[in-house]
């Protein structure tokens, strides 16, 4: 356990009074030992109804064949596209706040690390079930992976961009899917040693046989350590082979050199604005102020920002390249974007990507817990508005104006969206019920240190300067888990 003294001008992870190593576990464990609350029913009601829709929808593409949706002759990819890239760009905030904070050392990330590796384990799961239905014959999905076969020459294409897809995304997933569960374990084994019956034998076997010996711990953080090693080139390699579907076409508006960077920011962006929208339903739905706290939120908000204005760049380079290149195909394509059928749609894109995010320059606002959770919707939004502009609008009007077509989607492709994320919604209350949402052991380790609780006692024994005491009250009037009576406690006894 840490033990060294924090400095003051650091804001607190952990609020509350009283707050012991038991209490941190009986708080955290509360939901997974209870029965559900009715807020969890009422979203796990509707979360249900939309992952059958997802059942209905997918069931009728597969009986029907993909003629289902509204693709047509000119434009052969567009909702189903979409969506794979957008899911796949919401399964980056995770691993990058586990695995690249972890390296770096961000005790902030302790609280939220857990919710956010779950999110992308199902965004990554939701994403692999549009490239199953793409296919039209889903039976032969095993196809992409390159296996011994009894068809003779049959193998595939290595230089094709949608095989180093299959590899990424599947390296990446198996890879998240084993940090996050490495990091259960301890915290299984808590819900273990409290349950009783079935339940105790079940967590038993989840557990792996965790005894919480210092051997055991070790090799759990070396563990940790080498699993952020593998996981953090993953972060930037998975979306950057993603963006590879278009930029190694020749198709203007997609083949073009940023795509890389400029997807890689823009996945940690929506990834963010994910974890976000999530974070401030649990954190309230199951009482978590205290450990979610508003510097979390804050910190997630700044993130927000400085992505969204990576992006921003992003889109302006587009523009200026395909102006400074002088070929009227690639002019032609972004000047359509811009001002053509779909126009509605880029400045959909550029409204909520570029435009909502600078509002988190201003304090009261990324401070705003109602305005965050509308922004990091908003967000979303406008990622997913700017794959469909990427996709759609560089498709439906080619080298040829008699081939130039429209794509209105059918009910088919609503239904497989919406109910994707009914089927995400699902899993992920599903998780919290079941698991903790929270990592109590690593949240545990900032008691010493990082808490309000420490940093209180260490202001009354006279252990920093007036100047820095004064300071770090000002910065707690944020805070809507720390009380008036908190902040008179700042002062030497």
């Amino acid at each position: 356990m840490s033990s060294h003294n924090e400095s003051i001008l650091r804001e607190p992870l952990v609020t509350g009074k009283n707050i012991t190593y038991a209490k941190v576990t009986d708080d955290i464990l509360l939901p997974v030992e209870n029965k559900p609350n009715k807020a969890w029913w009422i979203g796990f009601t509707v979360a249900v109804l939309g992952a059958m829709l997802w059942v209905v929808s997918v069931g009728y593409t597969f009986w029907t064949g993909i003629g289902a949706w509204g693709l047509n002759k000119t434009v052969g990819w567009a909702w189903d596209i979409t969506d794979f890239v957008w899911w796949v760009g919401i399964g980056h905030a995770g691993t990058l706040i586990s695995a690249v904070l972890l390296l770096f050392r961000q005790n902030w990330r302790n609280s939220i690390n857990r919710s956010a590796e779950a999110m992308t384990i199902f965004a990554v799961i939701c994403a692999a079930t549009y490239v199953v239905a793409h296919m039209g014959r889903p039976w032969l999905a095993y196809w992409i992976f390159p296996l011994p076969n009894q068809f003779g020459s049959l193998w595939v294409n290595f230089n094709s961009p949608l095989v180093w897809d299959a590899f990424a995304i599947s390296t990446y997933f198996t890879v998240s899917l084993v940090f996050w569960y490495c990091g259960l374990l301890p915290d299984i084994a808590s819900v273990r040693d409290r349950a009783t019956g079935l339940k105790r034998r079940i967590y038993s076997i989840l557990s792996f046989g965790w005894n919480g010996s210092v051997k055991t711990w070790q090799r759990f953080e070396i563990v940790s350590l080498i699993l952020a090693g593998i996981s953090t080139p993953l972060v930037l390699s998975v979306h950057t082979i993603v963006s590879m579907d278009f930029a190694t076409s020749v198709i203007p508006g997609w083949h073009t050199t940023i795509f890389p960077p400029y997807f890689v920011a823009g996945a940690i962006f929506s990834g963010f604005a994910m974890v976000q929208t999530l974070l401030l339903i649990l954190r309230k739905v199951m009482n978590f102020e205290d450990y979610i706290t508003m510097f979390h939120i804050e910190s997630m908000n700044k993130i927000i920002m400085t992505t969204g204005s990576i992006v921003g760049i992003a889109y302006l380079t587009e523009l200026f390249i395909a102006w400074y290149s002088g070929s009227e195909y690639e002019m032609y394509a972004f000047a359509n974007r811009v001002a053509g059928p779909y126009a509605w749609a880029y400045w959909a894109m550029m409204t909520c990507n570029v435009i909502s995010p600078q509002l988190f320059w201003f304090k009261k606002i990324r401070t705003s817990i109602p305005i965050s959770w509308v922004l990091s919707i908003v967000v979303n939004i406008g990622m997913w508005f700017e794959r469909f502009v990427i996709i759609v609008t560089s498709l439906h009007r080619d080298y040829l104006p008699s081939s130039w077509a429209m794509f209105y989607p059918t009910w088919v492709d609503v239904g497989i969206f919406v109910g994707s994320i009914g089927l995400f919604f699902t899993l992920f209350l599903l998780f919290i019920r079941f698991l903790p949402g929270i990592a109590i052991a690593e949240v545990k380790l900032l008691l010493k240190s990082a808490s309000l609780q420490q940093k209180t006692k260490l202001v009354q024994e006279g252990a920093f300067p007036e100047d820095q005491v004064e300071f770090f009250r000002n910065s707690l009037e944020k805070y809507d888990s720390v009380t008036e009576e908190d902040i008179k406690a700042l002062k030497k006894k």
